[in-house]
């Protein structure tokens, strides 16, 4: 690299005649002699940065107890976001360096000559800190104080011994769950394994507790053992010996793991034995341990645990995942810790506000609803002193130990990528739904997901991602057609640990303005989400990587330009639901930026200076204003998602209530395109398309009729295809299918919005790949038939159907062992249905039923209430005496097994 540096200052003093000119070359000349071991030191200081984050990931924070070697780890954690910036930057010059390579372009080698100038001395500022540093861990840091989770194997031990003390004697809400784990104990005669999982905090241990101390008397051997996260396979058999026969016969010190397995065995023969392992963070141990009876008749074992996949060694029908505390529950609770002295324990009229505001925070967490009602009853019961605690909730349970204890054990257990991963979702506001798309995207962007051996950062995050939940770190709101996580969120406690950790870690903040121009101008990632702002916010920060601003009011310049202008490392700027009407001109600048996200803002346009941002994988501007993409976007080589489309006024066209993009002239220059939402359809984007092979998700919006022949043959070919959209330029426009035989099986999501031309189940779509199809949504189409009766044969495996604005016969009917997968059915706005028929067996998974807008649907479906696995159930704007007849024949009553009814 420094040899191509040289050569191009040599080039442009050949060319320059200027003699100031050639007086600046000179400098510039001998700044170069000292760049030939750039290249080398780079490699180092790459070196350092991979050894400082191995000691970052091998020492965790919280698990920390010395100020010094936390303050010695912070270092170490802003010294190499350093070094990653400097790489970075050196990088991206070296890039651009090898791609400038005509003379016309000669010029602006003496600015990359500059910056490498800038990027030594950088270096050896970094090389003299990394001196600094190892002489002060040298001095003043023993070897002891860096041994990881120093804090854990304390609060561990504090955590099940006060878990018991403290939540034993308050059981509430448990009765459910305490029947059914009875009735598993008894029920079975043969050996059998009962799981009780859940996030920490909910119970679990108290619960199977409860059960334990209930029933252990009708089995002849019983035992607790508990497991945590550093087990010895060995001594947890010892454990298990000694206490199932008596210790003075238990001389067990020279036995293996083989020799225990076979004593237990002999003792437990021929006896019913309940076994209970608490707290398994692993399968191996509890596989380890059922070894030792597998084959007992009448054994029974039963495993608390924190992760899905340890679960799963129980039986599907021997799982019992523990919930939240329902309201009531959680309020009865409450009050029985905040006010055990009085009578009845009931809660003073006066705090009852405040009570319920603390409950609710607390979002059904058994163990912060007994922390902070115990924190409460040594307080005097007056409205000020308790609005006072309520102003420091989070620090109160971030302070607290049992709750500290519990939810840092989860932390702790995470490697490295996943702790990034669970800490990133902090930056979002409380109750935030993260779509799964969106989250992926967004750490791939970060870095935190990469390829490993044939899997894309995509699906490596979409691992990232199911881990996390299966440790109960995040929460599952909505799953999609396929089974994967639709949406998630994270509990508001165990976010306020993430958002706690990520500040100690310097690995992000989540501030209000006010905070913000206080803050360490070198944070990493800052989080601003509903900022509203007056004033123009004069705050710099050189080292910003990420940007969540979602739903500012802002005046888009004052906010946006001095952020843009000083954070020239920024990777991420997210700016949804924001009041953002203009993107400036320097984002072009950000030659490190990957991920935009402007979706839902007020935005018109985009600066042709987007162009320039190379690494860009990105780009959301669904539902904005902007209706024509800048030309240089074609130049962007690496993005590999490009979400726009906008919303038009539906009162001017019910039909294209959004619309798409126009494509630019050079589409198919993006061929590492993975996702495509939405753009208009054209003469030219069949051909366009034929060489975007690796899309996945495609959206197409504005066909005619002429389009349809090469533009479904192009789609045909696409092996990658998994989600298609297709929309006509109006209602009257006809769509040909007949040319659209995917060759991808992975296309499993079908969206449809316009007539079509020919009989639909001989289409090749249906006819020859239907039984691909999990999502089918049909819009605009009219048939002469009952649509549910003409499409069930050749879509078997639907998960999800909606038919919205379909023309058919009067009388809809859902026959015996038609859509027998299908979880939600949508009918909307069919003009002509005045009877819809659930004949018995028809949709026998069905989940959501949703009939709305059925101005002729007076009477109530028939064997609705056969239905017994919905959960939601929505019959809204039909005919006026639709009501009458719900009422009149008593269905309400029938269907009080529905979770979510709305008439």
């Amino acid at each position: 690299m420094a040899e191509a540096v040289l050569l191009a200052v040599s080039k442009i003093s050949c060319v320059l005649v200027d003699e100031a000119a050639r007086a600046v070359i000179t400098k510039l000349s001998e700044k170069v002699t000292n760049l030939k071991e750039l290249p080398a030191k780079v490699r180092e200081i790459g070196n350092e940065l991979n050894m400082m984050n191995s000691v970052i990931k091998h020492i965790s924070t919280p698990s920390l107890t010395n100020e010094l070697v936390k303050s010695w780890i912070a270092e170490v954690r802003e010294l190499a976001h350093h070094v990653e910036d400097v790489m970075d930057k050196y990088s991206y010059h070296s890039l651009k360096l090898e791609e400038e390579n005509s003379v016309k372009k000669l010029f602006s080698k003496a600015h990359h000559v500059a910056v490498f100038s800038e990027i030594t001395d950088e270096i050896t500022q970094i090389e003299k800190k990394i001196e600094n540093l190892v002489k002060r861990k040298e001095r003043w840091l023993q070897f002891s104080q860096l041994t990881p989770n120093a804090l854990a194997d304390i609060e561990r031990k504090r955590s099940y011994d006060c878990l018991l003390d403290v939540l034993q004697d308050d059981l509430v809400g448990i009765e459910d769950n305490r029947r059914v784990l009875t009735e598993w104990l008894n029920s079975d005669k043969h050996s059998k394994v009962i799981a009780v999982s859940g996030m920490g905090g909910l119970g679990k241990t108290t619960l199977v507790s409860n059960v334990f101390e209930r029933e252990k008397n009708n089995f002849r051997i019983h035992a607790w053992i508990v497991v945590s996260q550093t087990y010895d396979v060995v001594e947890l058999l010892r454990k298990l010996y000694r206490k199932i026969v008596y210790p003075e016969q238990a001389q067990l010190e020279d036995l293996d793991a083989h020799d225990l397995k076979g004593k237990i065995k002999e003792r437990l023969k021929d006896s019913e034995c309940l076994i209970v392992l608490d707290d398994v963070w692993d399968q191996e141990a509890c596989t380890q341990i059922r070894d030792a009876f597998q084959n007992l008749q009448a054994s029974r074992l039963i495993i608390t645990t924190r992760q899905e996949q340890v679960a799963n060694l129980a039986h599907p029908t021997r799982q019992l995942k523990l919930k939240p505390l329902e309201r009531n529950d959680a309020f009865a609770l409450f009050c029985r810790k905040a006010f055990h002295n009085s009578i009845e324990c009931k809660c003073p009229q006066e705090l009852e506000k405040l009570a319920n505001n603390i409950v609710d925070r607390c979002q059904g967490l058994p163990l912060a609803i007994v922390s902070m009602g115990g924190l409460l009853s040594s307080l005097p019961p007056a409205n000020h002193v308790w609005n006072e605690t309520y102003k420091q909730f989070q620090d109160q349970l971030t302070d607290n130990d049992h709750v500290r204890a519990i939810l840092h054990l989860s932390y702790n257990d995470l490697p490295g990528d996943l702790r990034n991963c669970f800490l990133y979702c902090s930056l979002f506001p409380e109750d935030y739904q993260f779509l799964r798309e969106s989250l992926v995207r967004l750490w791939v962007a970060e870095g935190f997901a990469v390829n490993k051996e044939q899997s894309t950062p995509e699906e490596v995050a979409n691992i990232y991602l199911r881990e996390l939940i299966q440790r109960n770190m995040l929460e599952v709101v909505e799953y999609d057609e396929l089974g994967r996580v639709s949406t998630c969120k994270m509990h508001d406690l165990v976010r306020d640990l993430a958002i706690s950790v990520a500040r100690e870690e310097k690995f992000g903040s989540a501030n209000d303005f006010g905070t913000m121009v206080k803050m360490d101008r070198n944070v990493r990632r800052l989080s601003s989400c509903g900022w509203k702002d007056k004033i123009s916010p004069k705050v710099q920060f050189p080292r910003l990587r990420t940007l969540v601003a979602l739903g500012i009011v802002a005046s888009s310049p004052k906010f946006l330009s001095p952020i843009l202008s000083e954070s020239s490392y920024l990777t991420v700027l997210e700016l949804q639901d924001s009041e953002i009407a203009e993107v400036p001109a320097s984002i072009g600048n950000l030659f490190n930026l990957r991920y935009i996200g402007l979706r839902r803002t007020r935005v018109k346009s985009l600066p042709e200076s987007i162009g320039r941002l190379s690494n860009l994988h990105t780009l959301d501007i669904k539902q904005t204003k902007i209706e024509k993409l800048p030309r240089g976007i074609v130049k962007i080589k690496k993005l590999r998602h490009l979400l726009a489309d906008r919303y038009a006024d539906e009162k001017q066209s019910e039909f294209r209530y959004f619309i798409g993009v126009q494509a630019p002239k050079e589409l198919f220059n993006m061929e590492e395109l993975q996702t495509l939402e939405t753009v208009e359809a054209n003469k030219d984007l069949a051909e366009q398309l034929m060489k975007l092979m690796q899309l996945q998700s495609l959206w197409i919006d504005n066909i005619s009729a002429v389009d349809c022949a090469n533009l479904f043959a192009t789609l045909s070919r696409m092996s990658l295809l998994s989600s298609l959209l297709l929309s006509a330029r109006d209602e009257n426009e006809a769509l040909h299918l007949e040319a659209l035989k995917p060759a991808s099986e992975k296309l499993h999501r079908l969206i449809i919005r316009g007539c079509w031309a020919s009989n639909t189940p001989q289409c090749p779509i249906f006819r020859d790949h239907g039984k691909n199809l999990k999502y089918l949504a049909l819009s605009w189409c009219r048939f002469q038939e009952d649509p549910l009766q003409l499409l069930a044969p050749h879509v078997p495996n639907l998960t999800y159907l909606s038919l919205n604005r379909v023309s058919s016969t009067n009388t809809l009917v859902l026959s015996e062992r038609h859509f027998p997968q299908l979880k939600t059915l949508v009918l909307k706005r069919m003009p002509n249905v005045d009877k819809v028929e659930i004949k018995v067996g028809a949709l026998q998974q069905i989940e959501g039923l949703y009939v709305v807008s059925l101005l002729k649907l007076s009477n109530v479906p028939e064997g609705i209430e056969s239905l017994r696995t919905l959960k939601k159930l929505w019959l809204l704007g039909l005919h006026k005496d639709f009501r009458a007849q719900w009422d009149r024949k008593g269905v309400c009553q029938k269907m009080q097994h529905v979770p979510e009814l709305r008439i």
